[in-house]
C-alpha cells in the first residue's frame, strides 16, 4: 500500500491532494519523508482570518510542516502557500487546514505531542520526537486553548478552592476545582492567594452560572472566606475537614517542641526526642516501632500526649450523621479543652468556635464534601511541576495544569494515533 493511500484514509483535506513522497534527509543528516501537497485546480481558496472564499493573489516559497512520524522516521508536508486577496483583511496567506499561522508543526502532530506530554516530561517528549521544548509547549498550549474554548461549564454545583506554593519565596497559585461526584476537574488557575485572585474566577465564570453553585469547600484563609460570602452568599460554605485536622497537628507539634525545651532546662531525660511522627501520625499508619514508642510515651503525664488524645477524640466528630448529636459532642469537647492547661489546643478551640457555623455545614449535605479530593488534585499538580523540574513563567504552569487536570476536550481527529 502506498503512503499516499494511507494518508488519504487517515488525514484527507478538502481542496488539497497528496502529490509525491520522497525519502530525503534533514539538516542534521537524519532520514525523513517529504510528502508534497498541491492544491486542486477547482478548489476554494479561503482567507486564513475569516475563512471566506477569496480570489488568489500570488504564491510563496514552499514550506515544511512536521507530521506524525512513520516507523520512527520524521514526516514533513511540503506545500507552497498561496496568498489571497480578502475584501475584509486585504492580502493574506490562504487558510491551511493542517496548520495554523507560522507554526512549522501540523495540528495533528501538536495533538500527538500533547498526548505524550500527559505521560512524560516535556523535555523527554522533545527528545523522543526530535523537536525542541518550546514546540512541545506550543503543542500543549494549542490543545489547552481549544479545550478551554469548547469545554462545558454547565451543571457545576460544587467547587473547592485551595492554594499551592509553586516557587521559592511564598509564591502561590489559587486553584478552583469542580468537586461534583459526576465530574471532578480543574476549573481555573490564577496567581497569588488574594481576594482578587478568587474574584477573577467568579467574574470569568459569570453571575448566571454562579447561581447554580450550592456548595463551596475551602480552608480558613480569610481572603477566600470573604469572597465566597460576597459572590455566592446562597451557597453552603463548608470548612475543610483536612485543614482543621492539620491545625490540630500543628498545635501538637508546637506543644511538643515547647515541652522538649522545658524538659531540657529542668535537666530531665529527653523523653520526647524523635517522637514527632509517633504523635502526628494516625495509629493505623504507624510502623511497629512507632507504636511501641507511643505506648512508652503514654506512661508519662505530658502535655503533648494530652493534645494528641484530644485530637484523636475529636475525630469522632466527623462520624456523626445527626447535626444535633454532633453539636452535643462538640460542646462537651470544647469544655474539656477550656478546662485544660493546653494553650495551643485552646487556640485551636477558639478558632473552631469562630467558624462554628461553617464547620457544621459539613452535616447539611447528603454528599459529605471535603478537601481530600482537592488535596489529591494538588498532589497531581505538584507532580506535574516536579516532572518538569519547575516552571519559570506563570503561563507555562497554567497551561500544564489545565492540560493535566482540566479534563478538556481535544480537537477531533479522523484517526487515533496513540
Amino acid at each position: 500500500m502506498l503512503i499516499k493511500t494511507i494518508l488519504n484514509h487517515i488525514q484527507k483535506y478538502n481542496s488539497f491532494v497528496y502529490d509525491s513522497v520522497t525519502l530525503s534527509r534533514t539538516k542534521a543528516g537524519e532520514q525523513c519523508l517529504i510528502i508534497k501537497i498541491i492544491s486542486r485546480s477547482n478548489g476554494n481558496r479561503l482567507c486564513s482570518k475569516c475563512q471566506t472564499v477569496c480570489p488568489g493573489y500570488d504564491r510563496l516559497k514552499a514550506r515544511l510542516f512536521q507530521f506524525v512520524p512513520l516507523w520512527g522516521i520524521p514526516v514533513f508536508f511540503s506545500y507552497a502557500p498561496k496568498r489571497v486577496s480578502c475584501p475584509t483583511h486585504g492580502v493574506v496567506v490562504e487558510y491551511l487546514p493542517w496548520a495554523e499561522g507560522k507554526s512549522s508543526l501540523t495540528n495533528t502532530f501538536k495533538i500527538y505531542l500533547s498526548q505524550w506530554a500527559k505521560m512524560l516530561s516535556w523535555n523527554k517528549v522533545a527528545e523522543l520526537f526530535n523537536v525542541n521544548w518550546y514546540q512541545v509547549f506550543y503543542a500543549v498550549e494549542y490543545v489547552v486553548e481549544y479545550g478551554l474554548k469548547h469545554r462545558c461549564l454547565n451543571n457545576i454545583t460544587a467547587i473547592g478552592v485551595d492554594e499551592i506554593q509553586y516557587r521559592v519565596g511564598y509564591v502561590y497559585l489559587t486553584l478552583i476545582y469542580q468537586i461534583n461526584s459526576h465530574c471532578r476537574r480543574l476549573l481555573y488557575v490564577c496567581q497569588d492567594r488574594k481576594a482578587k485572585s478568587l474574584l477573577r474566577f467568579f467574574r470569568q465564570f459569570g453571575k448566571e452560572r454562579s447561581r447554580y453553585i450550592k456548595v463551596a469547600c475551602t480552608d480558613m484563609w480569610r481572603a477566600y472566606l470573604k469572597v465566597i460570602r460576597k459572590m455566592i452568599p446562597h451557597a453552603l460554605h463548608i470548612l475543610d475537614r483536612f485543614h482543621i485536622m492539620k491545625m490540630f497537628n500543628e498545635a501538637i507539634d508546637k506543644t511538643r517542641r515547647q515541652e522538649i525545651k522545658e524538659l531540657k532546662e529542668d535537666g530531665f531525660e529527653h523523653i520526647l526526642k524523635k517522637s514527632r511522627w509517633c504523635l502526628l501520625k494516625r495509629k493505623e499508619n504507624q510502623s511497629a516501632s512507632q507504636l511501641a514508642r507511643l505506648k512508652e510515651l503514654l506512661k508519662y503525664n505530658l502535655k503533648s500526649i494530652k493534645c494528641m488524645l484530644l485530637r484523636d477524640s475529636f475525630q469522632k466528630f466527623w462520624q456523626y450523621r445527626s447535626p444535633y448529636w454532633a453539636e452535643v459532642f462538640f460542646k462537651q469537647w470544647m469544655l474539656k479543652v477550656k478546662n485544660s492547661n493546653l494553650d495551643e489546643m485552646k487556640k485551636v478551640a477558639s478558632t473552631l468556635e469562630r467558624h462554628y457555623e461553617l464547620i457544621f455545614n459539613y452535616f447539611k449535605t447528603e454528599e459529605r464534601f471535603s478537601m481530600g479530593i482537592i488535596e489529591g488534585f494538588n498532589n497531581k499538580a505538584k507532580l506535574a511541576m516536579r516532572k518538569a523540574y519547575g516552571f519559570k513563567q506563570f503561563r507555562t504552569i497554567q497551561v500544564a495544569l489545565y492540560h493535566q487536570l482540566g479534563k478538556l476536550p481535544e480537537p477531533i481527529l479522523t484517526h487515533k494515533f496513540i
